[in-house]
């Protein structure tokens, strides 16, 4: 342990700790604006300036490890003059749009801005009027608003390492975008939405459909529908003052009919229909050697559009079961329609995701359009449905909870872990088991694939049978698997696992790049609890016990992998470039 002093508070941190974590710990708020606890520091803003005491000497606090002895001061005139100061300048090259602006009253540095009074501007304001980049229909580059914090390309190139932005320039001049600015779309962006979800400011957010919603639903000639993802209903209740993790799916459901939409569905059935789809794919490629091992999940938007730009090679081992997202919107535009005797156009399809990769993947390619229309018409993040809620002065805190509509409304335990890291694939297992054994699970939990861990190994032993287990929390950390898997194959090898679970985003969908902001590992272990908590209490814990899906398959779809499933709720995978 480490002894300081912090404004002449005796405070004992571990060694390694930095100024601005001692002092978090001594409940003292430096303000910081460039600084996340999910990237490394690199005091870029300036704002967490601290002073030795006895000293003129200035430190940032977000980067400065602790001492024995060292005595820290971090308020002051001085001080509170420099941070003003610091403020001052990069409100002075910030459009004034705060009414305007996506982020208001979300705003890290307006937050700032008014915590330090600046009502008035003390210098003179300079803007590069510079175009918005919205051409990846997913997320929204505003370079105007760009305080140059950092915060996006870290992320991007340190904790994703997809490195599709990059700085530009020097000082002033200083731009950030892709290799030579060309378009996002033509980038290697996997549209994950974490540099979203990252900046301080208003200068990248999602593509907003809010207005084409609205529009849908004023239509009277189509018959609105609405599907929610499993990890909104552990993180929309933060918009309303909730708890992270606190469970509100019946509210949603409320406040989605409140809003207008006729018909209410949860993706997590559509989960359970995912994992008797892709659970028999694995199944028959593992036990009946019927394609590649291993096989790679193919839930996640974000890394299956990196898989494409980047693993050719390993296009056949994904997947080609479709996300829940997409399933269910086949499902509502071919099983459902049947059901209720309308035309697929005539519905109008909508889904609320924790994810920005999801707008993209809804018109990813013809296989969206199993019903001879976009199976899903537009995706809200779970930002969004905040958004609507209060646009229609809901009282979402106050709501009676209400159910969701049938056939496509009940779901297993298993349907709703889909949004955590590790999720899909003990999803997948339970299932897995009771197909290749006969026998049903007594515990139903694989503790095995739980957990933040960068990267979960297991062995699991299926009656005898040992599949060898892997999943990638954060896109980051991908390549060292597929390094093993290619090496496995070049050699001639055993393969080194036989189901790999990725997620693009660290902890799963809860911390999707469209959920509310400030993400942290506590927030995401409560998140994550939330669906866990969900499952334990699940009459039905396992996909294949589903009896709506048995029903779905009886009715309509035959058989898992059958004809028809296949062609309604698989997909296929296509060869792309980094740079268009």
């Amino acid at each position: 342990m480490i002894n300081l002093k912090i404004n002449g508070k005796p405070v004992a941190v571990e060694e390694g700790t930095t100024v601005l974590q001692a002092a978090r710990k001594a409940n003292i708020d430096i303000p910081s604006l460039c600084y996340n606890d999910d990237l490394p520091a690199w005091a870029s803003c300036g704002i967490c300036i601290v002073r030795m005491e006895g000293t003129a000497r200035m430190l940032r606090a977000c980067c400065t490890k602790v001492t024995e002895g060292m005595s820290i001061i971090t308020h002051d005139p001085e001080i509170t003059k420099a941070r003003r100061t610091v403020l001052e300048l990069i409100l002075s090259n910030h459009p004034q749009e705060c009414l305007s602006c996506t982020r208001n009253n979300k705003c890290e540095l307006q937050k700032l801005a008014a915590e330090f009074g600046l009502t008035s501007q003390r210098f003179e304001n300079y803007i590069i009027d510079r175009p918005v980049d919205d051409s990846n229909g997913s997320i929204v580059f505003d370079r105007n608003k760009c305080i140059s914090c950092g915060r996006c390309v870290e992320v991007c190139q340190q904790v994703q390492k997809v490195n599709a932005i990059e700085y530009q320039g020097r000082g002033g001049k200083t731009v950030i975008g892709p290799a030579a600015l060309v378009e996002l779309e033509d980038s290697p962006c996997i549209r994950c939405g974490q540099c979203a979800a990252h900046c301080p400011v208003g200068a990248i957010y999602e593509h907003s459909a809010l207005d084409e919603v609205q529009a849908g639903l004023s239509n009277p000639d189509l018959v609105s529908v609405v599907q929610i993802a499993p990890a909104v209903r552990v993180a929309l209740g933060e918009e309303f003052g909730m708890k992270p993790g606190d469970i509100s799916t019946k509210k949603i459901y409320a406040a989605l009919r409140r809003i207008g939409f006729k018909y209410i569905f949860d993706t997590n059935w559509s989960a359970d229909l995912t994992i008797m789809e892709e659970g028999n794919e694995f199944i028959s490629r593992f036990v009946n050697h019927g394609g590649e091992i291993p096989l790679f999940t193919s839930c996640c938007p974000a890394w299956v559009d990196y898989a494409e730009k980047n693993c050719h090679d390993l296009l056949p081992n994904l997947s080609s079961a479709k996300s829940p997202q997409q399933m269910m919107g086949a499902m509502i535009k071919n099983y459902w329609a049947g059901k209720i005797s309308v035309a697929p156009e005539k519905i109008f399809s909508v889904s609320i995701m924790p994810c920005t990769a999801k707008k993209y993947e809804s018109k990813r390619d013809p296989s969206m359009q199993s019903s001879g229309t976009q199976d899903v018409d537009l995706v809200l993040t779970t930002r969004e449905l905040a958004k609507l809620i209060k646009m229609y002065g809901i009282n979402f805190n106050n709501l009676e909870e209400e159910e969701a509509d049938s056939p496509l409304g009940p779901y297993s335990g298993a349907g709703t872990i889909f949004g955590v890291t590790g999720g899909v694939m003990e999803a997948a297992l339970r299932t897995a088991y009771a197909v290749i054994t006969g026998k049903e699970l007594g515990n139903v939990n694989f503790m095995e694939a739980r957990g933040l861990k960068d990267v979960k190994e297991a062995k699991i032993d299926i009656n005898g049978t040992e599949v060898r287990i892997a999943i990638v929390n954060q896109l980051g950390n991908v390549e060292p698997v597929l390094e093993k898997v290619r090496q496995a194959k070049a050699a001639g090898a055993e393969p080194p696992y036989h189901f790999i679970e990725v997620m693009a985003c660290r902890g799963g969908c809860i911390a999707g790049g469209g959920q509310p902001y400030g993400a942290t590992d506590e927030v995401r272990k409560m998140r994550i609890d939330g669906l866990y908590t969900d499952d334990e209490r699940s009459v039905i814990r396992c996909s294949h016990k589903n009896e709506a899906v048995i029903q779905a398959y009886d009715e309509y779809l035959g058989k898992p992998l059958g004809e028809r499933a296949h062609r309604l709720l698989h997909t296929h995978y296509t060869e792309r470039e980094l740079y268009k």
